[in-house]
């Protein structure tokens, strides 16, 4: 079979669109039409069902789907084993990490790399999912949480250290509270996590004190942590934040800080098929000597 129409095949699988397969493989919509079309013909299947909402996967769809993506795969760790081939780093490495962290922490600090290592280009995404490196959606990540994945290596990097924080505005209006109990009287805004998500720890203000009890309801939650910041600093109400984020906005103040909350530990995660790539190594290294200085 053509890997060209395999390839337009699998990105028409992954984004259930022809027009976002397009943008994908670099083609125009009719002519991944007509690939697909084309692979179709040759087996003898139908891949999709074409519905106004999108492509959406036959029986046999989903088991090339299958096989397409473990080819898709082997040939992003062929083309980023490449790269390390010289001497030298070079070529483009892709960074994944959180928005908040990665807007804030880990992107000024880019400068002294690229001064080092000038033939490596970055290209950071910004995302709070977790992108799959195992599929090399991204080639190494920068996460506060770790990896529960078997074929992927993490090494700890530091800690970020979390508090309760309100405005000062907030605290005039309404007082600080005194104690854990206290919290009960006033607004909690939480971020608003699922079962799964690794930042669900940032609820904590909804469990402190409440041992046994039913947790505190948030007045408002925010599925995204620098927007839980944006809001606790706006004066609505009292949030747990990661201080390296708190402490950028002058208008917040601790909250109880005899009651501190969980440590977010930062890795630096990456697929045991680059264990030998000169581009990770030499990254992993300077955020190493980056978290050492930032921690002195």
């Amino acid at each position: 079979m053509d890997w060209d129409k395999l390839r337009t095949f699998h990105a028409a699988a992954a984004t259930g669109s022809l027009t976002a397969a397009a943008e994908r493989v670099g083609l125009s919509q009719s002519a991944v039409s007509r690939q697909i079309a084309a692979l179709e013909d040759g087996l003898g299947v139908p891949l999709f069902h074409r519905h106004a909402r999108g492509l959406i996967l036959t029986g046999p769809g989903k088991v090339l789907q299958q096989s397409t993506g473990q080819m898709a795969t082997i040939a992003s760790v062929a083309e980023s084993n490449l790269k390390d081939a010289r001497d030298r780093p070079q070529g483009e490495l892709l960074i994944t990490a959180p928005i908040g962290f990665g807007a804030t922490w880990l992107a000024p600090r880019l400068g002294g790399f690229l001064d080092a290592y000038p033939d490596v280009t970055l290209r950071l995404l910004l995302d709070d999912r977790e992108l799959d490196l195992t599929t090399l959606e991204a080639e190494c990540a920068v996460r506060l949480w770790q990896a529960t994945h078997a074929d992927l290596i993490q090494r700890k990097l530091f800690s970020v250290k979390t508090s309760l924080y309100a405005t000062h505005e907030y605290i005039a209006k309404n007082g600080a509270p005194k104690t854990v109990a206290e919290l009960d009287g006033h607004r909690i805004i939480a971020y608003g996590a699922r079962a799964s998500d690794e930042m669900k720890v940032l609820d904590f203000a909804l469990a402190l004190g409440r041992d046994g009890q039913k947790p505190r309801e948030a007045s408002l939650s925010i599925n995204n942590v620098s927007a839980l910041v944006t809001s606790v600093a706006a004066g609505l109400g009292i949030g747990g934040l990661p201080d390296y984020l708190a402490i950028l906005e002058p208008k917040l103040q601790k909250i109880l800080p005899d009651f501190p909350g969980p440590d977010l530990d930062v890795f630096f995660i990456y697929p045991a098929d680059l264990r030998k790539s000169k581009r990770i190594a030499a990254f992993r290294q300077y955020l190493i000597e980056q978290a050492a200085s930032w921690q002195k």
